[in-house]
């Protein structure tokens, strides 16, 4: 614990650094803004921003990385307070009772029990964040070829089954990112393969390609094709901006109940925010003494999802740093962001890049604490982007995809192929495929081959390796019942349908 603490401190002295604290201050103000913005996610914005990774020191580049995460996911509860629309996927069930306690007049206290709430969990997350990332790292320094397999088929089940609305999309996008990570020369063989005789393709295709093409060209043409569908009106901001002695009464367990589901969910593979931000409220819920409130504008419904919500954020870095293991799209960008850097995350990342890596957690206590400033006495600035005009914005974007892409390879094949991966990103939203298990698929896919070639050598051939060990046993395991569970689900809910309509017509 006192070397954490040494390394800590270290840290700070990094990210203390003036031009670092700049970084941080840019990376939660654009953080804020973008999650303000309806349709614009942290996703999106580091996918826009990852060509920096060619020009920028890593460190610098991870603090503004991290800030942009932490503020969108403050960003996103201004939007679903005043005007019923989340910014971000994770800040739906915000709008649920916040918008009902702007209706009433209420908009204050919901803005800031909101960003308090957010500071509470985001503190108490990247503490927990600081304490248990080592023992995480050190823990997995155990893994060998076989471990390392079954928890990337772990994570792949997970990716597969909870992102998307079906298990066949969310399957399909995998397997659709694991074809992408194939394509280039096979490092163990030296052969081409997938490449169909195209020799830009033997390097594989750039993942700062695929993420810019997917998030930043197929959001923004989304985005523009659904522009004036959904319409809402910005709900005003009455009375002072602080929390009644009553309002503190009904927010505090809320946010520490938020905090205490949030983390742990946002750390497990797919997990995501959006899991416990609904767990949070159906727990408030149950619990409020004030039940009649909700959907009326219940503080509790505000305070507890925001807080489990932040507190999912800190819980994301955990697995992306120690494991290598993406939970959502932010997290699987700023992988692609390590990768552009030659930096690979997990165990060894925190004996190999210490100074990174405490750096980064470090600026994260100095974001959290900037976000705190920059909510409440700038909500009538945040307020102000919600009228600019969605054609001007997302033309801005595809503009920027556009020139930072060609600033990297100066090469027109690579915007051709740019916008036709834009073009297919375009089509999975339409026809509601999740993005993000591309991504993952992409990374984590050439690793997990090189992994099982590993694990194969060392058994001459022998798969029954992998059920060797307990760990990799267990992780196998928890990937079949991931991918049976929907199926069986299913099947129980047919019988238990069938056997009702018998019984019904046995009565009759």
């Amino acid at each position: 614990m006192s070397n954490t603490y040494e390394l800590l401190l270290g840290g700070f002295a990094t990210a203390l650094q003036p031009m670092n604290l700049l970084w941080a201050f840019t990376g939660t103000f654009l953080g804020t803004a973008v999650g303000v913005l309806p349709g614009i996610g942290p996703g999106l914005t580091l996918a826009l921003l990852l060509p920096i990774t060619y020009s920028v020191e890593p460190s610098a580049a991870f603090i503004l990385f991290a800030g942009i995460y932490y503020g969108a996911m403050y960003g996103g509860s201004t939007t679903s307070i005043l005007l019923n629309t989340p910014g971000e996927s994770a800040t739906m069930v915000t709008a649920l009772e916040g918008y009902q306690m702007a209706r009433s007049g209420r908009a204050a206290a919901a803005l800031s029990t909101a960003a308090i709430g957010s500071f509470v969990a985001g503190t108490i997350g990247t503490l927990a964040l600081t304490i248990l990332s080592p023992i995480v790292a050190e823990a997995a320094l155990q893994f060998g070829p076989p471990e390392f397999c079954g928890l990337l088929l772990l994570s792949f089940a997970a990716v597969s089954s909870l992102m998307g609305s079906s298990v066949l999309r969310g399957t399909t996008a995998l397997l659709f990112g694991l074809w992408l990570g194939l394509i280039g020369i096979d490092n163990q063989t030296g052969q081409p393969r997938l490449t169909f005789g195209f020799l830009n393709l033997s390097d594989g295709i750039d993942m700062v390609l695929v993420a810019v093409g997917l998030f930043a060209i197929g959001e923004a043409v989304y985005q523009l094709a659904r522009w004036g569908v959904e319409a809402g009106m910005v709900e005003k901001v009455d009375g002072q901006l602080w929390m009644t002695k009553e309002d503190w009464k009904r927010s505090w367990k809320p946010w520490l109940r938020g905090t205490a589901i949030g983390f742990p969910i946002g750390a497990i593979p797919a997990g995501g925010a959006e899991i416990p931000t609904f767990l949070s409220y159906f727990t408030e819920k149950k619990l409020s003494r004030h039940p009649e409130e909700f959907g009326k504008g219940a503080i509790e419904g505000v305070a507890g999802p925001e807080a489990a919500n932040n507190a999912s954020t800190a819980g994301v870095l955990v697995p992306l740093l120690t494991l290598g293991i993406p939970t959502s799209v932010a997290a699987a960008i700023m992988l692609s962001a390590f990768q552009s850097y030659g930096i690979t995350p997990g165990p060894l990342l925190f004996e190999s890049q210490p100074d990174l890596v405490w750096s980064v957690i470090a600026s994260l206590y100095i974001a959290n604490g900037m976000l705190l400033v920059l909510n409440l006495p700038l909500v009538g600035l945040w307020i102000k982007l919600l009228k600019v005009p969605p054609p001007l914005l997302y033309a801005g974007i595809l503009i920027m995809a556009t020139v930072g892409t060609y600033g990297i390879t100066r090469s027109v094949e690579d915007l051709v192929l740019l916008y036709a991966i834009g073009a297919l990103g375009l089509a999975m939203r339409i026809f509601d495929f999740p993005v993000a298990p591309v991504i993952i698929g992409l990374i984590l896919g050439p690793i997990a081959e090189q992994e099982f070639r590993r694990s194969m050598a060392l058994s001459h051939g022998d798969p029954s390796i992998f059920f060797h060990g307990w760990i990799s046993s267990t992780f196998i395991c928890l990937a079949l019942v991931i991918i049976a569970a929907p199926a069986v689900t299913r099947v129980f809910a047919l019988l238990r349908k069938r056997s009702g309509g018998n019984c019904q017509v046995t009565d009759a």
